[in-house]
C-alpha cells in the first residue's frame, strides 16, 4: 500500500523527467540471444531502462518457483486473496476476497491471463506483504546477474520507480530455462480453463510462429507494448526482447521478424553476450504515454492477433542490418515502418486449455464454483425479482399521482366555479339604484300611460290628417276678408 501511495506521488515527477528529450530520439530497446550461449546476435538500446509492464510476472515466477526449489513453500501451498489483492485493476480473474487458490494454479493463471490480482496474491502469500516480495525479487534479481533492474510490486502496474532493461529481462529467461527445465511447460500454455471459461495467452506468437515456446507479453500506457520470448528451431533456442512497441500487432511482428534474422544467423567468438553489452546512459525511462495511448482512441489491450504467414530472413536483414550492437536507432516516429504495414497474421492454432481451479482439488474447485453459481443465478433472480417489483411498484405509483392529479384538477375547478358564483353575487349586491328624479307615482304613471301617445307609426297618420282638415279652414279664413273688401268698393263709387 505505500508503495502504491508513495508511486503516486511521484508519477507526475518521473513524467516531466522522462519527457524532458525530444520525443524522437527514443530508441526502443529489441535484443536478440542464444539461450544456451548467452551471446547476443542482435540488441538496440538493450540497457536503456524501460517500464516492464507484465513481463515483471516472469520475476515473481522466478522468486515462486525458487522458493519452491529450496523447500520453503511447495507447489499445493494454498494462497488465500485478501481485499487488497481483490482490488488491484484488470487485468484480473475477480477472485472475492477469502478464496484460496494453490501455488502452482497461481502461476498458471498470471502466466497466461497476466490477472494482477493473482500475482498480488503471490506476493502477500509468499512474502508477507508485497513489500517484503519486492525485497526477495530485487535480492534473487541482483544474485542472478540482472544489474538495472529495480522492483516495487509483484504485477507490473504502473510504478514510475520500477524499472527494467532487455538485457536484464533476457538474463531472467536464461536464468528461468536453466534453474527450473522441469518448469518450461509454465510458459507455453496456450489458454486456461477456469470453469466454462477458457481464456487464451495474451502471447500472439504462441501458435502462430512456428517454434514459438515462451515466455511473457505485458503493456502499460507509459511503457508500450513488451515481449520475451522464445522460440526453437533445429534444436537451437532463441530469446528475443522487444519493448515499447505501439500495439501488440507490431510487437509480434517484430518479434517474429527477429526470430526469423537469429535462426539465421550464427554466433562467433567475437559476438557479444548479455555481460558485456554497455551500460546505458539514461537516468531513467522515458514515458510513452501520450504516444501508445490517445484519448481520442480506444485504449490498446495486450492481445494481439498473432504472428506472420510470412517473414523471410531478407527483410529483417534489410531492416535490422548486421548483428552488431546499436547498428541502427530506431526512432520511435519510425515504429509503424512499411516493414510492419499491412503484414497480415494467420488465426491461432486451435488452443489446448490447462484446467485451473480454486481450493486444493479440481473436486473442491469445482464445488466451490457450483456454489458460486448458485448465488450467481440466485443474485440474478433476486436482481430480476426487485426489478419486476420495481417497476410494478412505479405503475401503482403513476396510477396514483394520475388520480390524485385529476382529483386536484376536479377540485380546482370546484373552487373556480364555487369563486366565479361568488363574484357574480358579490357584483348583484354592489350594483347602483335608479335615481329618485327618475321615480314617477303609481297614479301618474297610470295616466301617464293612459295618456301616452300611441306607436310613432300611428301618429305619424293624424298630423296628416289634421293638414288635410287645415286647409279648407285656412280658404274660408281668406275669403271672408276678400268680401269685406268687395264691398268697400261699391261704397266709394
Amino acid at each position: 500500500m505505500v508503495n502504491r501511495v508513495w508511486g503516486r506521488l511521484i508519477a507526475p515527477l518521473a513524467a516531466l523527467a522522462a519527457l524532458a528529450g525530444p520525443a524522437a530520439a527514443v530508441t526502443t530497446p529489441i535484443l536478440v540471444v542464444e539461450a544456451e550461449s548467452g551471446k547476443v546476435l542482435y540488441s538496440q538500446g538493450a540497457t536503456d531502462p524501460w517500464y516492464p509492464a507484465s513481463i515483471t510476472k516472469l520475476m515473481t515466477t522466478y522468486v515462486a518457483l525458487d522458493m519452491a526449489r529450496r523447500g520453503k513453500v511447495s507447489l499445493d501451498t494454498l494462497l488465500t486473496v485478501t481485499p487488497e489483492a481483490a482490488a488491484e485493476p484488470p487485468s484480473k480473474m475477480g477472485f472475492k476476497p477469502g478464496t484460496q487458490i494453490t501455488l502452482e494454479n497461481a502461476l498458471k493463471i498470471i502466466m497466461v491471463k497476466s490477472a494482477n490480482d493473482v500475482s498480488w496474491t503471490i506476493a502477500e502469500g509468499l512474502g508477507g506483504s508485497v513489500e517484503g516480495f519486492a525485497d526477495m525479487m530485487n535480492e534473487t534479481a541482483h544474485r542472478i546477474g540482472m544489474r538495472e533492474s529495480r522492483w516495487y510490486n509483484p504485477n507490473g502496474l504502473p510504478e514510475p520507480r520500477q524499472w527494467t532493461t532487455a538485457r536484464d529481462m533476457a538474463i531472467l529467461a536464461r536464468a528461468l530455462m536453466r534453474d527450473f527445465p522441469d518448469q518450461q511447460g509454465l510458459f507455453s500454455i496456450s489458454a486456461i480453463q477456469f470453469g466454462k471459461a477458457v481464456m487464451a495467452n495474451h502471447n500472439g506468437l504462441l501458435g502462430r510462429y512456428p517454434g514459438a515456446d515462451g515466455m511473457k507479453t505485458g503493456f502499460i500506457c507509459s511503457g508500450g507494448f513488451n515481449v520475451v520470448a522464445s522460440a526453437t528451431r533445429g534444436g537451437r533456442r532463441i530469446i528475443t526482447v522487444v519493448m515499447g512497441q505501439p500495439s501488440a500487432r507490431e510487437r509480434d511482428i517484430k518479434a517474429a521478424d527477429l526470430f526469423d534474422y537469429g535462426f539465421g544467423q550464427s554466433a562467433g567468438w567475437t559476438a557479444q553476450t548479455l555481460e558485456t553489452l554497455p551500460p546505458s546512459n539514461l537516468a531513467g525511462p522515458p514515458d510513452l504515454r501520450p504516444y501508445i495511448c490517445d484519448k481520442r482512441k480506444p485504449l490498446p489491450v495486450d492481445e494481439g492477433p498473432g504472428a506472420l504467414t510470412a517473414g523471410a530472413d531478407a527483410t529483417a536483414t534489410q531492416l535490422f542490418g548486421s548483428a552488431t550492437a546499436d547498428t541502427s536507432n530506431l526512432a520511435f516516429a519510425a515504429l509503424s515502418a512499411a516493414n510492419v504495414r499491412g503484414r497480415a497474421l494467420p488465426p491461432r492454432a486451435p488452443l489446448q486449455p490447462v484446467a485451473v481451479w480454486t481450493g486444493r482439488s479440481p473436486a473442491e474447485g469445482a464445488a466451490a464454483l457450483a456454489q458460486a453459481e448458485q448465488e450467481a443465478q440466485a443474485s440474478k433472480e433476486a436482481a430480476h425479482t426487485a426489478k419486476l417489483e420495481a417497476a410494478r411498484q412505479k405503475r401503482e405509483e403513476a396510477k396514483a399521482a394520475q388520480k390524485a392529479a385529476q382529483a386536484a384538477k376536479a377540485e380546482a375547478n370546484k373552487q373556480a366555479a364555487a369563486e366565479k358564483a361568488a363574484k357574480a353575487r358579490a357584483a348583484a349586491v354592489t350594483a347602483p339604484k335608479p335615481a329618485a328624479k327618475d321615480k314617477v307615482p303609481a297614479a301618474a304613471s297610470a295616466y301617464t300611460a293612459a295618456e301616452a301617445p300611441k306607436p310613432a307609426h300611428k301618429p305619424a297618420e293624424k298630423p296628416a290628417a289634421k293638414k288635410a282638415e287645415a286647409k279648407p279652414a285656412a280658404k274660408k279664413t281668406e275669403a271672408k276678408p276678400a268680401a269685406k273688401k268687395a264691398k268697400g268698393k261699391d261704397d266709394d263709387a
